[in-house]
């Protein structure tokens, strides 16, 4: 599974629109490294607001595609190993640096590395770049739980 369309995301993701910040996986290799895209247009709801007369992708949205992109990587590494992968939340965000804006019309590429997993605690660096220049960079902390306790 090398590509997976946004109907495929959603199967792993409980996110839809608009929050759904993910619309194609590119890359994956399980356990190791996923590559995502996501096409800002300028119909997305938070341009009206943030800035009608500048529209700029708010920061914490490309951040939720990060914690996105590491959920998925976590998710379909979790069912290759043919385990359940239950429920997955974002606990933590590290060193986040923001380095250029994401205006209507990017594609945001975001990859997502897998660094560790301990007591259900996975651990990624995470990135996000458009025309191969990077807009954010940040260790971002995910928590696996079962869904049925």
């Amino acid at each position: 599974m090398n590509q997976d369309d946004v109907r495929k995301v959603m199967e792993f993701l409980p996110h839809r629109y608009p929050f759904l910040m993910i619309d194609r996986v590119v890359e994956y290799e399980a356990g190791k490294r996923l590559l995502a895209l996501k096409n800002v247009t300028y119909n997305e709801p938070q341009f009206t607001g943030h800035f009608p007369h500048n529209p700029i992708m708010p920061g914490v949205l490309i951040l939720e595609a990060l914690a996105q992109a590491t959920g998925l990587l976590s998710m379909k590494t979790l069912i290759d190993r043919g385990e359940d992968f239950g429920e997955y939340y974002l606990v933590g965000i590290d060193n986040a640096r923001f380095k250029r804006s994401v205006v209507p019309g990017d594609q945001i590429m975001i990859e997502a590395i897998y660094k560790k997993n301990r007591r259900n605690i996975w651990t990624f660096s995470a990135s996000a770049t458009v025309e191969g220049k990077l807009i954010v960079s940040a260790d971002i902390m995910c928590a696996s739980k079962d869904s049925t306790k």
